[in-house]
């Protein structure tokens, strides 16, 4: 793609970053064939090569950007499933952050919007306020109906019934049992140790049985990726910056030998800290070192050998793949190999490409297509007709929760179970 920036714009190290991204699309269109919002609508500024161009005409003008642009880039998903398609290795990914972060600079949006958007990045990466806020919601849930859309979309979200806080998740280590093969620290997530605390300790048995060491680092919390994604840089630098410090500190004391995530929304960015902080000099080097100890539970696991399951598991469990782990990390066999060896029966759910519409703050800003790709992937999966579905992912395991009459559960605690753990309390 031919591009028409000033030398003076080009001093700006993002739109000079932009420029590179830009000039390696060729304007094949093979993205518009993946890409969730073109499937569903038809409209090439709802496709990747139409948002490209109008990134490329946002920059090059120099102007703030105008309402249907913000319009076009707020429908996107962020699934990336256009940089899996994209023959030419357009890094649409950084693009489109980049493109968030300055409409979050120079648009206004309506106050209304100003108002949610606020409270989702104040509250769901704070554990104590979402807790709290799922209270009230909660109280609320009954009169959803009259409630206006967004709010009433929130307001159904909300679960009937809320865990209790874990004790696993405050900062500690969780020792292996028996000789210690490996020490790794563990994101406990926001979101995640409020909604399914469960996840967390069936990761936290699974990898002391194991052989593992599990670090919850004090002063490690959010990864950054719900705000960064909504173009809020200061505030997901914030919390890079935080966990680069924590975990950075275990580094340097008794060392790590990975820092392991169980959700795969998190671990995408996680592993994106190396390029986040790769302009700022007193962090640049230290946020690349933990972004390469980055992995995926999956992964890690992969790496430990899971042991044979103590008995075999007849289930028929349909794996979703979530956008984060299978465009974000380009993990796609390790979760179902994993699964097939615990001795479960592993179908992959029809258009498993697509998203199901969750994509971290997705199905609360855009709740109308959100709720349509709820629907189809719901479809998907109950074609297969399975006992259970699989996830790797909170945002996913919520998202399908609210469209399917089956259970949906963490792929790890099914692992737990398989190799000696407690059943899951969703199945």
């Amino acid at each position: 793609m031919r591009t028409d920036f000033q030398s003076e714009q080009l001093a700006d190290p993002a739109v000079a970053e932009a420029d590179g991204i830009l000039r390696k699309c060729v304007h094949c269109g093979f993205c518009t064939a993946t890409c969730p919002t073109y499937v569903m609508l038809g409209d090439e500024l709802d496709s990747p090569r139409g948002r490209v161009y109008l990134i490329k005409n946002m920059l090059e003008s120099g102007a703030p950007p105008d309402e249907r642009t913000v319009r076009h880039i707020d429908r996107c998903l962020s699934c990336l499933s256009c940089m899996t398609t994209c023959p030419s290795g357009v890094d649409y990914m950084h693009l489109l952050d980049g493109a968030r972060s300055r409409i979050e600079q120079q648009f206004r949006r309506p106050l209304a919007e100003r108002w949610l958007r606020t409270l989702l990045a104040t509250v769901l990466p704070r554990p104590g306020l979402f807790r709290l806020a799922l209270r009230g919601a909660r109280l609320a849930k009954p009169f959803a109906a009259l409630a206006p859309g967004r709010l009433k979309a929130m307001l159904a979200m909300a679960p009937d019934r809320l865990p209790p806080a874990s004790a696993l998740d405050r900062p500690q280590v969780h020792p292996a049992q028996g000789p210690r093969k490996m020490r790794v620290a563990m994101l406990t997530g926001c979101a995640q140790q409020v909604l399914d605390p469960d996840i967390n300790a069936a990761t936290i048995r699974l990898l002391t049985r194991l052989g593992c060491d599990v670090v919850v680092a004090r002063e490690a919390g959010c990864c950054g990726a719900l705000t960064h994604h909504m173009g809020r840089e200061a505030e997901a630098m914030a919390a890079v910056r935080a966990n680069v410090a924590a975990w950075g500190k275990e580094l340097e004391g008794e060392g790590l030998d990975a820092v392991v995530i169980n959700a795969s929304g998190c671990g995408t960015t996680v592993k994106d800290y190396g390029h986040m902080l790769a302009d700022d000099p007193d962090w640049a080097e230290p946020a690349k070192r933990i972004a390469a100890l980055a992995l995926d539970i999956s992964e890690l696991l992969q790496r430990l050998e899971l042991p044979a399951a103590k008995s075999p598991q007849s289930l028929k469990v349909a794996y979703h793949a979530a956008c984060s782990l299978q465009h974000g990390q380009k993990i796609t066999e390790a979760p179902k190999q994993l699964l097939e060896q615990a001795g479960f029966q592993v179908m992959a759910v029809p258009e498993g490409h697509l998203c199901c519409g969750s994509a971290g703050t997705y199905n609360l800003l855009q709740p109308e297509l959100a709720g349509r790709l709820l629907e189809r992937k719901a479809g998907n999966i109950n074609s297969l007709q399975p006992d259970l579905v699989a996830a790797g992912n909170i945002g996913c395991m919520v998202q399908l929760g609210n469209g399917l009459d089956i259970p949906v559960v963490h792929m790890v605690e099914l692992l737990d179970w398989a190799t000696g753990g407690p059943k899951p309390a969703g199945i």
